[in-house]
């Protein structure tokens, strides 16, 4: 395990993922929830929503396993350094158990998952119960003691793009570009600026800054948001204004100007050719029935 594995909050990071991905569709999200009265702080995350059931926008940005639960209460253990060991399963339960009684909620109500970046060896699955569902890289475990613990393995989720984020932190370097390109492809486009950061800065991360990097031994949310704006004012930099356009959808970029900027520069047959285009829509609008 190199120093920079050692030292960094992998369900830290993993929290901000996911606290920028899923606030904003009405998905509340907790990093290092007290499981019970006076307790710690732990290494699991907690997603909560309101509404009975996932709405199409929630929907789009939940991986696999998750986005079928019914639960109102997930508790997510993240796993990035470790392989799947029997201490890790002891916690997901002792979480389970403690974070329903001290929030006197029923078993329908809770449901825990234990994500693993590194593939489970199947020797592992085998021992502890684990089978295959009809989702890859979700199992669930025959035993009751296990039962109620959800695995779900980053590397095997299949390369959809609802499962696209937190396949971010998968271990294998192949299933993390699959999943970057993907987001590119589907989703960045349309993400906040914020979300836009850290995803550049976990690219950066990944791909681009060396092992040794002194500055990467304990990587923090903050180092990862400025990687990212780095990167992403570099990248504009260097465009032209027609890639600028391309890039953006022009209602997008017409909304952060007003009318006085918009017109700024304009030559007067330009106005003129604007003014007889406003004076034809005034026309078709007035031909056009109220209905």
């Amino acid at each position: 395990m190199t120093s920079k594995s050692s030292n960094t909050s992998w369900h830290c990071l993993f929290g901000t993922l996911l606290k920028n991905l899923l606030v904003p569709v009405g998905i509340t999200v907790y990093v290092e929830v007290p499981i019970m009265a006076k307790s710690p702080q732990v290494d699991i995350l907690l997603l909560k929503r309101e509404e009975t059931q996932w709405t199409a926008e929630q929907l789009a940005l939940l991986p696999d396993g998750i986005r079928e639960s019914q639960a109102n209460h997930l508790l997510l253990e993240f796993k990035y350094t470790e392989s799947l060991s029997e201490n890790a399963l002891r916690q997901s339960v002792g979480y389970d158990f403690f974070y329903k009684q001290h929030q006197e909620l029923t078993e329908k109500e809770v449901q825990t998952f234990l994500l693993i970046a590194k593939q489970p060896k199947p020797d592992r699955l085998k021992k502890w119960g684990y089978m295959s569902t009809q989702n890859n890289g979700v199992y669930r475990s025959q035993y009751p003691l296990l039962r109620d613990i959800t695995l779900l393995s980053l590397n095997e989720l299949n390369d959809e793009p609802h499962n696209a984020w937190v396949k971010c932190f998968a271990s294998r370097k192949i299933e993390k570009k699959k999943a970057f390109s993907i987001l590119r492809q589907t989703a960045l486009k349309s993400a906040t600026s914020q979300l836009s950061y850290f995803i550049s800065g976990l690219w950066q991360h990944w791909f681009v800054e060396k092992e040794d990097d002194e500055i990467m031994k304990k990587l923090t949310e903050k180092q990862v948001m400025e990687m990212g704006k780095m990167w992403g004012d570099v990248f504009f930099a260097h465009l032209t204004p027609k890639e600028v356009v391309d890039h953006f959808k022009k209602e997008e970029l017409l909304a952060q100007f007003t009318l006085a900027d918009r017109l700024a520069g304009l030559k007067s047959q330009e106005l003129d050719e604007i003014e007889l285009y406003i004076k034809k829509l005034k026309k078709i609008n007035l031909r056009t029935p109220n209905i």
